[in-house]
């Protein structure tokens, strides 16, 4: 009899036992389900940058998954929107055309407000970066260089976005985000694989970059080692650093340069009614005021200037004598270093290939000779342009206006002279050169790649959802808890009525 009580009680132990491992493990097994098995619920962000630059301001919206990858989005280009009016380096000096600017960023940002979502608003970062013609200017009148950035402060802090700030970007920055543009569009930084993740591609290279603005020019592009120095930097994007040489020439931008070739012509001729410039076509001819020339910190004004006095220039189509004054106005002989570009500038060789855009794009589809081109042939096509009379090439470029049309001499021969001569591109390396506008219908510019690093900074807006809800999650921590406790209090008692 007292052996059967005996295993009567060691069953009613065991069945207490189990229920408390039973209450611990569903328990356990109820925090590490609610843990293990949620998931997280990303949503777009967006970003707004705009680019002022020497000849207007852009607006560009860009929006990203809130997953990044290795810390860095995966940015795209949702809208772009041209800011009519001056360019803000020109603001500050006429009432009426500052209106007319202000009214431009007003349609543009009124644009850019209707496509993302009002509740995004105030989370959306907003950007504006100032390049050449800000620094051209901060040079020139510091005062109202300030002034133009305050009111612009004072303008975008007043929209219903994250506003975060309005600088002028260095030469070096401009260039370097531009080199990161080009790489990310042509997919150099990271691919989709065949289960649809992000992925550095196998064997990635860089492309080199080469901007053409108005006032300056940058060129950029991937170094083995890490050099220091005002031209090198180093960035990290998508979890790999990135040695980068660059380097951003102020007053060689294509308009810029442009009046530094005038200001040779009209030092060279003798009679201001009566100036032969080889670099206008036959048959076109024009009258232009000096201070369309000299009213600039690129050209240094000459004795008893008058910014109201006429030039009278007549086209010679002379493309010998055009390309001797645009090598004039680089210096190829001042260098500290064992390689340089030019005005003593170190450079490392140019290795692999480059894209060249903005500037660079429109010299070359004028020439018709945009992508891929060959040396000999770029510069057959710039001769043949050069000797085309002004009735002719206005017949066979219907889409370039007058305004632009008559530079192109100029510019083609500038962009040989800077390419081959400055950048030191021979006839091998030339091929290596795409003269492009887009990739994969995305602007080329500095905007993007400001956006993809500043998107290392921006934290991600991320939901989880948990496969149970908090009252559910709560009820059964409540249950297995308390069963939990009960079991431990039944087995103390057996355990001390047994001693006992």
């Amino acid at each position: 009899m007292a052996s059967k009580k005996k295993m009567g009680y060691k069953c009613r132990i065991a069945v207490v036992l189990l229920l408390l491992l039973a209450s611990i493990a569903a328990l356990v097994a109820v925090a590490v389900i609610q843990d293990a098995w949620s998931t997280k619920e990303y949503s777009l962000q967006y970003g707004i940058v705009i680019d002022s630059g020497s000849s207007r301001s852009n607006v560009y919206l860009y929006e990203w998954p809130g997953e990044k990858q290795n810390e860095t989005g995966v940015v795209s280009e949702k809208m772009n929107c041209r800011v009519s009016g001056v360019p803000i380096s020109e603001m500050k000096v006429d009432q009426q055309k500052d209106e007319e600017a202000w009214k431009g960023f007003k349609e543009c940002m009124d644009e850019v407000s209707k496509v993302i979502p009002v509740e995004k608003h105030k989370n959306t970062p907003l950007f504006l970066g100032a390049t050449a013609g800000m620094r051209l200017l901060h040079e020139k009148d510091e005062q109202r260089s300030n002034e133009v950035l305050a009111s612009l402060k004072e303008y975008l802090s007043s929209l219903p976005f994250m506003f975060q700030n309005a600088s002028i970007i260095t030469g070096q920055e401009e260039g370097l985000y531009g080199w990161i543009t080009v790489n990310y569009l042509m997919g150099n930084f990271l691919e989709k694989n065949i289960w649809n993740s992000y992925v550095r591609p196998e064997g990635a290279k860089t492309v080199g970059s080469m901007d053409l603005g108005g006032a300056s020019t940058q060129i950029a592009f991937s170094v083995q080692e890490a050099h220091s120095g005002p031209d090198y930097m180093h960035v990290k994007l998508y979890g790999y650093a990135y040695n980068v040489y660059t380097h951003s020439f102020l007053c060689y931008g294509k308009n810029e340069a442009d009046k530094r070739v005038l200001d040779k012509v009209v030092q060279g001729s003798s009679d201001p009614a009566y100036i032969i410039n080889p670099c206008y076509p036959e048959g076109f001819n024009i009258t232009m005021k000096a201070s369309s020339i000299y009213d600039t910190e690129c050209t240094k004004k000459p004795k008893n200037y008058n910014p109201d006095q006429d030039f009278f220039m007549v086209g010679a189509a002379n493309s010998d004598g055009c390309e001797s004054i645009v090598k004039s106005i680089f210096d190829f002989k001042t260098c500290p270093s064992s390689q340089c570009s030019f005005d003593g500038v170190e450079q490392p060789p140019v290795t692999g290939e480059f894209m060249a855009y903005a500037g660079f794009f429109y010299t070359a589809r004028a020439l018709l000779m945009n992508g891929s081109t060959d040396l000999d042939q770029f510069n057959a096509s710039v001769r043949n342009f050069c000797h085309t009379h002004w009735t002719v090439l206005k017949q066979q470029k219907t889409w370039i206006s007058d305004k632009y049309l008559k530079t192109y001499c100029y510019a083609s021969h500038y962009i040989l002279t800077l390419l081959a001569d400055g950048y030191k591109f021979d006839e091998e390396t030339w091929k290596n050169i795409y003269f492009e506008k887009e990739v994969k219908e995305t602007s080329i510019g500095w905007s993007l790649g400001y956006m993809l690093s500043m998107s290392n900074m921006i934290p991600s807006e991320v939901r989880y959802i948990n496969p149970m809800t908090d009252p559910v999650f709560a009820g059964l921590i409540f249950l297995f808890s308390a069963l939990t406790i009960v079991t431990v209090v039944i087995v103390f008692i057996f355990f001390v009525r047994n001693c006992c």
